[in-house]
Parts: structure tokens; C-alpha cells; sequence
């Protein structure tokens, strides 16, 4: 059962317009499109922030997944999301490139999902209740351990980090 701090999503169509708002739990429960983002925050030295999703997290719980990501709430965009789940999830304030967008998909648990890339050599603040532990890693060991142990990673970053080896260019590489 919602309460009234439950927090509430825009519901969206094929097309990513806005059509009703829900709980978050009925959202879910009923698997209806939203909207969602992940960012990946590169250290100047070209590192990749990953973490590991709490264990009582609703949806794949205890496994590695982009720097930081989160829901857009309802009446709220893309942009400012990516900026507000980055100061919450990590403690960093940034200035964040959008990099692409994702249809919803299974993958994406079924949210519209835009992709941005940050640099920082900022300290990370973890947030406890969302994140367990968090690595700094290459892309080509992030390669490597999702090629061998996909299961260890969220579909969602999966999906996006694939995309990321095809198409996108580190920062501080161009």
C-alpha cells in the first residue's frame, strides 16, 4: 500500500510523453513505462566509477552497476535527474554531458533511460542505503568481468555500457 511520501512517477507512452502519474510501487507492480537515468563519472585519469547496488534494493539487488543512477521523478527532466542523483548517490557536484538515449526495454526495467558522463576528482560520499561498495576501474577490466560474469552487473548497465564501448569516447580522450 502507498503512503503518502511515497514517491511518484510520470507515466509515459511508446513515445516517451508524459500520459498519467503513479506511485512508485503501482508503477512497478504494473511494469509501466517511465523514465529513468545513469551517469558515468570518469576520473581525469579516464577511471570508471562502479557500484554495487544495496541488498535491499527492490531490483537487482547486490550487483555492479553504473556511478550512479535513479528515477525521474514525476514533473522532473532528464537533465536536472542526472545532476540531482549524483549529488544524492555520491556526494559530487558536477556538470554532466548527456550522452544518448535508451528506449524502454526490458533491460531497462522498462524506463526511458538517458545516459551522461561526468568528470570528477572529487571525493565519493556513497550513500549507505543505496550503495554497499564502489570501485574505480578501467573500461577494459569493466570489459573483461562483464564479458566472463555478466550476472555480476544490472541489465540496465550492461546495455548502456556496451553501447558506451561501441560509440563514446572517455573524457579528456577527444
Amino acid at each position: 500500500m502507498a503512503t503518502d511520501s511515497e514517491e511518484c512517477f510520470d507515466i509515459v507512452d511508446e513515445a516517451d510523453q508524459v500520459i498519467s502519474r503513479l506511485t512508485r510501487s503501482e508503477v512497478h507492480r504494473r511494469k509501466l513505462l517511465h523514465r529513468a537515468v545513469h551517469v558515468f563519472v570518469f576520473r581525469s585519469n579516464g577511471m570508471l566509477l562502479i557500484h554495487k547496488r544495496s541488498d535491499s534494493k527492490e531490483e537487482f539487488p547486490s550487483v555492479w552497476t553504473s556511478s550512479c543512477s535513479g528515477h525521474v521523478s514525476a514533473g522532473e527532466d532528464y537533465d536536472s535527474t542526472a545532476v540531482r542523483e549524483l549529488q544524492e548517490e555520491l556526494g559530487v557536484d558536477s556538470v554532466v554531458e548527456r550522452l544518448q538515449k535508451f528506449a524502454a526495454c526490458p533491460d531497462t526495467s522498462h524506463e526511458f533511460t538517458v545516459l551522461y558522463q561526468c568528470v570528477s576528482d572529487a571525493a565519493v560520499t556513497p550513500d549507505p542505503g543505496e550503495i554497499t561498495a564502489v570501485q574505480w576501474m578501467s573500461l577494459d577490466k569493466i570489459q573483461q568481468w562483464l564479458e566472463q560474469s555478466p550476472a555480476d552487473f544490472s541489465p540496465a548497465f550492461c546495455l548502456l555500457f556496451r553501447w558506451y564501448m561501441r560509440n563514446a569516447k572517455t573524457p579528456g580522450s577527444r
